[in-house]
């Protein structure tokens, strides 16, 4: 019985290459940086039904320092509603975030003013290039037996790469 190969050489550097470019890709998204400025969207209610009936949702707004050695520094938390005013801001001071630790800012279920169009604006720093916090809205609501929940990632609006 005669042995051949089992892929063709052309498929087994094609693959191989892929690899590697894969592999730079992944290298290539990690980010190391000393600020940013973030926009989250944040739905405290949505619509349903042909009568668009608001469902009231509750807003969890998550922030994570990714970072293993160094921390972050959250300066300011702004909750703006839909027509962009400034509803609040949500800390008193500067907060700093440990390496790999994280905080959350919750918008309660029966608050309704942000309206479906709500958004926070989330400025953070860094003493020391960091890897990039992961930002993003958890809105969540329960009735009865039914429940619907899903998340929002923060955009970034202007940021500081490390050099």
């Amino acid at each position: 019985m005669k042995r051949g190969l089992l892929f063709p050489p052309s498929l087994v550097v094609w693959l191989a290459a892929s690899i590697v470019v894969f592999a730079t890709d992944l290298q290539a998204q990690v980010r190391h940086l000393t600020s940013q400025t973030l926009y989250v969207p944040a739905y405290s209610h949505i619509y349903y039904g042909d009568r668009e009936r608001p469902m009231l949702l509750a807003v969890t707004l998550s922030v994570r320092n990714t970072d293993r050695n160094h921390p972050i520094v959250v300066e300011s938390v702004e909750y703006f509603n839909s027509e962009g005013k400034r509803i609040r801001e949500m800390i008193q001071g500067p907060l700093t975030l440990n390496p790999l630790s994280s905080t959350r800012f919750v918008i309660q279920e029966s608050d309704t003013s942000g309206g479906s169009g709500a958004c926070f604006i989330l400025r953070w720093k860094s003493a020391k290039p960091v890897t990039e916090p992961i930002v993003e809205t958890v809105m969540i609501n329960t009735q009865s037996q039914l429940g619907i929940s899903f998340t929002s990632q923060a955009r970034v609006l202007q940021e500081t790469i490390a050099k």
